[in-house]
């Protein structure tokens, strides 16, 4: 049996996939001087700085849009609905994600963690609350929705800012029960290569508990939520083609459908880029996998960079999908075309009439 550290458990849930990116692909280290490891030198130069790149794209297109959506709740009362609450929580996670990724950009580059042991831990506590609270946070949105959709009387009780913040605070709570025991297992060691390595220490016996931890992590970070929403879009579903008016309104239910429409796709886009991660790891841990192999080592670094992806993708999605959102950025960004105050943006008899009604909304 391969040694511990050899083996993908040794990292986080999504930053585990690097221990293998590393020996497989990382930059130069000390071998054999032969043509052979002359080109995976060159190749594992290219796919660093390959990575260096698309995370600092990410991660810049990831803090700035995830900071002006929570900029834009924050900023104009009209803003702070239930459904922006979650959205809110969202980019939280989302920007947390985003920021670690500098710190792994610098550990491709240099083939080894120079930060020690205490951003260690942080980023890996980052990486798991990251995954936990966004898809807790999308599950509350789709269950929100079956509400406001199949439920609208009893949605005027429920969907008020003030329990979606609570809910929230909840999540938190919640994903602590998995991100403080990664900050306390984070640790730093020196592998056999003589690199430093951010990782995971299980206690004994260690292959039982890392195995036992990605399994639990896909029922609950994964299959159970992903449940949870398609019985909501199913249920919501079937509610919308019955029933052509559902709150009295023409206004107030095209505000509805465009609402749940829009968070459909954000969880849709979440699922399709977790999914490959998910799968990726469950069979890691079932199966030997050849990690010198190219296409496993191609898709081992897609489906990293899908998971980070998601997290720079939200933003884009709220400015396309929502008008209120699309209004909040552009007055960020061009804030001498308008005259108008930041409330007074917001005042529109649109704005007003149709996206701010609790039910709706």
């Amino acid at each position: 049996r391969t040694s511990y550290r050899d083996r993908i458990g040794y990292l986080s849930f999504r930053t585990s996939f690097h221990t293998f990116a590393r020996d497989s692909t990382g930059l130069p280290s000390r071998g054999n001087d032969t043509e052979k490891g002359s080109s995976k030198d060159t190749t594992s130069i290219i796919i660093a700085v390959s990575i260096t790149a698309l995370y600092s794209i990410i991660c810049i297109v990831g803090l700035l849009g995830n900071i002006l959506v929570m900029y834009g709740v924050v900023r104009y009362t009209k803003m702070k609905t239930a459904t922006n609450i979650y959205i809110f929580n969202l980019a939280l996670a989302d920007a947390l994600a985003t920021s670690t990724l500098p710190f792994q950009s610098a550990k491709y580059l240099m083939n080894t963690w120079p930060f020690g042991e205490f951003l260690c831990k942080v980023i890996l506590a980052i990486d798991y609350y990251n995954m936990f609270t966004s898809i807790f946070t999308l599950t509350m949105m789709s269950v929100d929705r079956y509400i406001a959709v199949c439920h609208p009387v009893r949605a005027l009780d429920f969907r008020t800012p003030a329990k979606a913040k609570m809910i929230n605070v909840c999540i938190w709570i919640l994903s602590s029960a998995i991100g403080v025991p990664i900050m306390v297992m984070a640790v730093t060691k020196v592998t056999d290569k003589g690199n430093t390595g951010c990782m995971l220490q299980f206690p004994q016996p260690d292959w039982c508990w890392d195995t036992v931890t990605k399994i639990c992590v896909f029922i609950f970070a994964f299959v159970v939520p992903t449940l949870v929403i398609t019985i909501c879009y199913g249920l919501m579903i079937l509610r919308l083609k019955n029933v052509r008016l559902l709150s009295g309104s023409k206004e107030k239910d095209r505000n509805m459908r465009r609402i749940t429409h829009m968070v459909l796709v954000v969880v849709a886009v979440f699922i399709i880029c977790w999914t490959p991660i998910h799968i990726f790891i469950i069979l890691r841990t079932m199966v030997q996998i050849n990690s010198t192999n190219p296409y496993v080592i191609a898709s081992w670094h897609l489906c990293i960079a899908l998971g980070y992806m998601n997290s720079s993708l939200n933003p884009l999605l709220y400015a396309f999908l929502d008008k209120n959102f699309k209004r909040c950025f552009s007055d960020f960004c061009l804030p001498f075309r308008s005259k108008k105050g930041p409330e007074q943006l917001l005042q529109s008899p649109q704005l007003h009439t149709r996206a701010y009604h609790r039910v709706s909304h």
